[in-house]
């Protein structure tokens, strides 16, 4: 009887030691959903959260200390381009994304489905593994082309429309959470907002989101020349565009990586956010999503001297400009062939002019490479100054002078967007967070958004508060999605979580270094796996493909 009494005690004591594989002990809960923090211990289970409170009497399969430390849930990150990354059998880990606190990305943005069909694509990362989750959309662009082939400069047809319809159904059968679209790019750029509303309802009886990369985010779209007669639109434009459509279509609509770029469209950020807000006061669904960084992807490859002055006669794809490297082989040729022209060297001259200010004027525009390495590193004000010229004279010397076979003679990017506006977007509760990246890109965003929003913005400029940041990057995202079990910290809900430390979190990344890891992100898990443990990633790959008929509010 002894010998039973104490096997039984002996037993029942092992079985305390392991009511959870995991428990996160002693740490400040910021729940996502706005919250002030409240201090609690997380016991973990099969990959989801079992128990939130005072757990002291629990044992865990591995017990982690988190005194001092924030806890958050995963990070959701709206608009990612993680799809590359995540179907390379290299880069499936998604190190850049995971280092940042990110659980789950929503990727085929702008437009662009990788693979066709969407069903492939999530076959090949659940077979390979993947290290965060993974949210897919239908790529409007791609849905064009497939449906209308050579004729993709075209208009829509009711016959296109409806082969494009059945390939977005098509889509969301396959588990895609709805439709993105990249109407800046080609071919999104020739479509019409009939057609965008068209395939956006058939999102209705799936509860699927619009995610848009608008057709403008200045004054005009970033193909657009001051020369150009096209008609312009803008930002506002743009964002009354995404509002009809979530009016019409009644599904939520979201303005991609919302900014007000170029130095003569900064402070615009105040009227689109009043479009929106009163779009929303009239019930219609629309966001906003945001990077909060002061120079986007595109700022990246700033040429400023205009292509048609410096491409070969006749280079042309798709009707468009060709902007092949070989386009610009006798770019210094054509430029002077042009500007003997008076009438063709006054056009010039203005679209310099449109683009300097475009690109965040001439002390926001840095060389990065240039024939002369005593510009590298400088800005396109002191080049002008130490040379003697205008602004726009200096963009020609450097063309003249400068690389040959490079576009504008020179590697330069700009910072066209203020801090202001980002601040002014960044605080409203409409904007969730987004890197817009990829960890090929080659721009700090793909492994510091989220840390920097927190370092930047919490902690040094006070924009925001550190419950209103983690909402953005959590509850949020997953609210536009119909994202259930995921964005919360909530007894039941996948164990998506991060560990912090609101002393020591901060980017490092940068443009001369842009694949530094962050510091202060202790622990992030996905599903309840670590995918980063004591500062350093893991290579684990827990992520899951989400669909909506699992994971989702339908």
């Amino acid at each position: 009887m002894t010998r039973h009494i104490l096997f039984s005690l002996c037993f029942c004591g092992w079985l305390a030691a392991q009511d959870y594989d995991l428990l996160i002990r002693n740490g400040r809960i910021l729940d996502g959903a706005g919250n002030p923090w409240f201090a609690a211990d997380i016991g973990v289970k099969a990959g989801r959260i079992q128990a939130i409170g005072k757990l002291s009497a629990a044992g865990a399969a591995r017990t982690i200390d988190a005194t001092g430390k924030f806890i958050a849930p995963g990070f959701i990150d709206l608009h990612s381009h993680s799809d590359s990354d995540l179907g390379s059998v290299e880069r499936r880990t998604n190190i850049g994304m995971v280092a940042q606190g990110i659980t789950t990305s929503v990727v085929n943005q702008d437009g662009r489905s990788p693979d066709w069909p969407i069903a492939g694509q999530r076959t090949g990362y659940e077979t390979r593994g993947i290290g965060n989750n993974a949210i897919l959309l239908v790529g409007h662009g791609t849905v064009r082309q497939k449906a209308m082939g050579s004729r993709v400069r075209q208009k829509a047809t009711d016959a296109d429309l409806a082969a494009m319809r059945a390939l977005v159904e098509e889509g969301m059968k396959d588990g895609a959470w709805g439709i993105s679209a990249g109407l800046e790019y080609f071919p999104g750029l020739d479509s019409d907002t009939r057609e965008l509303a068209s395939l956006v309802s058939v999102l209705r009886s799936y509860s699927g989101v619009y995610i848009s990369h608008e057709r403008s985010e200045g004054r005009d779209p970033m193909w657009k020349t001051a020369s150009d007669p096209s008609p312009s639109v803008s930002l506002l434009d743009a964002v009354l565009e995404t509002i009809e459509i979530g009016r019409q279509t009644g599904v939520p609509v979201v303005c991609s990586h919302i900014k007000a770029k170029g130095a003569h469209y900064w402070g615009s950020s105040h009227a689109a956010v009043r479009l929106i807000q009163q779009a929303r006061e009239e019930g219609v669904p629309v966001y906003a999503d945001q990077y909060p960084y002061e120079t986007s992807g595109s700022d990246g490859n700033t040429v400023l001297m205009p292509l048609w002055a410096i491409a070969d006669p006749g280079r042309t794809v798709a009707g468009q400009l060709d902007r092949s490297a070989g386009a610009f082989r006798n770019a210094k040729e054509n430029l002077e062939a042009r500007l003997a022209d008076p009438e063709t060297a006054a056009r010039i001259r203005s679209d310099i002019v449109h683009e300097i200010e475009r690109r965040g004027g001439a002390s926001r525009i840095v060389v990065n490479g240039f024939s002369d390495s005593r510009y590298t590193g400088k800005t396109l004000d002191f080049i002008a100054r130490d040379q003697k010229l205008s602004p726009v004279d200096a963009v020609v010397w450097m063309q003249r002078t400068g690389l040959d076979g490079v576009p504008g003679g020179a590697r330069m990017r700009g910072f066209s967007i203020s801090e202001d506006d980002i601040v002014h977007f960044m605080r409203q509760e409409f904007t969730a967070t987004s890197t817009d990246g990829s960890m090929q890109m080659g721009h700090p965003r793909s492994y510091g958004s989220y840390p920097r929003k927190i370092r930047r913005f919490v902690l040094e400029r006070g924009a925001i508060s550190l419950p209103f940041a983690i909402r953005s990057s959590t509850s949020l995202p997953a609210q536009i999605l119909g994202l259930k079990e995921r964005g919360l910290i909530r007894e039941g809900f996948w164990a998506d979580l991060v560990i912090f430390d609101l002393d020591t979190i901060r980017d490092r990344a940068n443009f001369e270094e842009p694949e530094l890891l962050p510091e202060g992100i202790s622990h992030v898990f996905v599903n309840g796996a670590a995918v980063v443990d004591q500062g350093k990633p893991t290579r684990a790959t827990p992520g899951k493909v989400l669909t909506p008929a699992k994971d989702g509010r339908r």
